[in-house]
């Protein structure tokens, strides 16, 4: 305070008569300059570190620190960062310090790390909770959310997921049968667009069953993009903030928990307990599940349930099967081998796609992998420390004043798991080891033998973190729609095979870039691609 009042001093004799305006801003300059100053000294004078902490990433402003650079491209940020400090270092996040740990064992560090050591409630429901609704998620005790994991995976057997692949490649052909995206014979498609209207309707369609489906049209998913806009980085601090972004993200929630709450009352005041026709949704599982503890599950908490599984089901799939779409109109080859493997599979007619179908269609699946490795869905994993936390072969112990961050995608992108690891090729997951990409394989194998499966409340799941492909987390929140997203997304690429030839507009390589301003990675809009329609392709 002895300095700053001595800067004020010296800045005030040389204001005379000068207005207050001009008065207040001299000094507010002053002192952040001072600030400045102090803060990149501390930095560079040879003050003595305390040994348990990781080396803190050098940043001129304080409390904003590392946001800008880390918030523009968080991978580049990440391997400039590995290359100069390692695997664990600390970098300023929006005054909090962040400590990132890199590659499989700092993943499996963070996200096997125990229930006393890291919470993720604390980081995330600040941010949910708005959009999602209250007492569901992150906006609950640990042990209730899996209690509700245990509820909604009800929609995610193997015997669900087999009558969701019918329903999705349906909702997929009257899409671009009769949707305004696709037009005539052959046209220019923004593709992170019509995606995101897409995947509402399949992600609704299959999870969620006929009624639900029936409210969503191109209106209901402008609604939802504006909760969708809910999960923007300044929600982490300013969930509350009266921004133009965060009353429409307020304006749809209520809308949609609108929605569904008179789907439950109309289906309470009918005195059924299951549907007519058999077909029985989340909605009507939800509606007869109890807590452990005897209590019903309250009508607002399923519609809440409702929003939060529409969301994890279309948000992460939209951009994926945007990224598919880009990726193959950069390789128009692999567009058409995918069509010659259909035919060679199932049949030159191209019969109606079956569960069963998508296991035997390799190129399909390794497109899906592929792509999800170059653009994981998340890109950073948080969790606030509980506990002081030792990381084992390395003198750093972290404190609770930090937060963990994890980044499994920078290792789905390491050279030494993945050769030449910035190309998008589907045959390096190819079963033939002749491929130069296969370095890989071993490797997942090894993870495969020793992968230990735990039950955190809602059924056995895999417990490891060490391998260098994990697109969909690992640990107790772990996303339990995974198997239902390969589907979804496998269901809709063999769709649009048959119907397009892709290729990227004229004078353009390569895709797009990533737009990394949502707590999700997607392209970059617009981001368009040709398509041109197939004619006869089952002769």
């Amino acid at each position: 305070m002895g300095v700053l009042a001595t800067v004020t001093d010296a800045v005030s004799v040389h204001l005379g008569d000068k207005p207050l305006w001009l008065a207040v801003s001299i000094v507010a300059g002053a002192t952040l300059t001072l600030a400045i100053v102090l803060n990149v000294l501390s930095q560079l004078l040879p003050v003595r570190r305390k040994g348990s902490d990781p080396p803190l990433v050098f940043h001129w402003v304080p409390f904003i620190g590392s946001t800008v650079t880390y918030g523009i491209d968080p991978y580049k940020f990440f391997f400039k960062c590995r290359e100069q400090y390692g695997d664990t270092f600390t970098f300023i996040l929006l005054g909090k310090k962040t400590t990132v740990c890199l590659g499989t064992k700092g993943t499996d560090f963070i996200l096997n790390g125990k229930l006393k050591d890291v919470n993720a409630e604390e980081i995330y429901s600040p941010l949910t909770t708005p959009v999602f609704g209250t007492d569901v998620v992150y906006d609950c005790p640990n042990s209730k959310l899996m209690e509700q994991k245990k509820f909604v995976k009800f929609g995610l057997t193997t015997e669900a997921l087999r009558s969701y692949v019918s329903v999705i490649a349906a909702e997929t052909k009257d899409f671009v049968a009769n949707s305004n995206w696709f037009k005539g014979s052959a046209g220019d498609l923004n593709v992170p667009k019509a995606m995101a209207e897409l995947t509402i309707y399949t992600a609704s369609r299959s999870l969620q069953g006929k009624e639900v489906r029936a409210k969503f049209d191109s209106t209901f998913a402008d609604l939802y993009h504006d909760l969708d806009m809910g999960f923007t980085p300044i929600n982490f601090m300013l969930p509350w903030a009266p921004l133009p972004q965060n009353r429409k993200r307020d304006a749809a929630q209520r809308k949609m928990t609108e929605t569904y709450m008179e789907i439950i009352k109309a289906r309470r005041d009918s005195g059924k307990t299951e549907p007519e026709d058999g077909e029985t949704d989340m909605i009507w599982n939800l509606m007869n599940c109890e807590y452990k503890s005897g209590q019903t599950i309250p009508d607002k908490e399923i519609a809440h349930m409702m929003i939060a599984l529409l969301m994890a089901g279309q948000h992460s799939s939209s951009a994926s099967i945007s990224w598919i779409m880009l990726r193959l109109a950069s390789r128009p080859d692999i567009v058409e081998e995918l069509l010659a493997e259909q035919k060679a599979v199932l049949g030159a007619d191209l019969p109606e796609l079956t569960f069963e179908d998508l296991s035997r269609l390799p190129l399909h699946s390794q497109v899906v992998k592929e792509t999800l490795r170059l653009h994981s869905p998340i890109h950073s994993i948080m969790r606030a420390v509980k506990s002081p936390m030792p990381i084992e072969g390395t003198p750093y112990v972290i404190p609770t004043t930090h937060v963990l961050l994890a980044a499994p995608g920078v290792a789905s992108k390491c050279p030494e798991y993945f050769p030449e690891p910035m190309l998008w090729e589907p045959h390096r997951w190819d079963a033939e080891d002749s491929s130069k990409y296969s370095k890989l394989k071993p490797i997942i194998a090894a993870n495969a033998d020793d992968d230990e499966k735990t039950d955190y409340g809602y059924g056995l799941v895999s417990k490891g973190a060490s391998s260098p492909y994990l697109p969909f987390g690992a640990g107790r929140h772990r996303c339990i729609g995974e198997q239902f997203a390969y589907v979804q997304l496998q269901t809709i690429l063999v769709t649009m095979v048959q119907t397009f030839k892709l290729r990227n507009l004229d004078g353009r390589k390569g895709v797009v870039d990533t737009d990394y301003s949502s707590l999700f990675s997607r392209p970059l809009t617009p981001a368009s691609i040709h398509y041109e329609r197939r004619v006869n392709e089952k002769a």
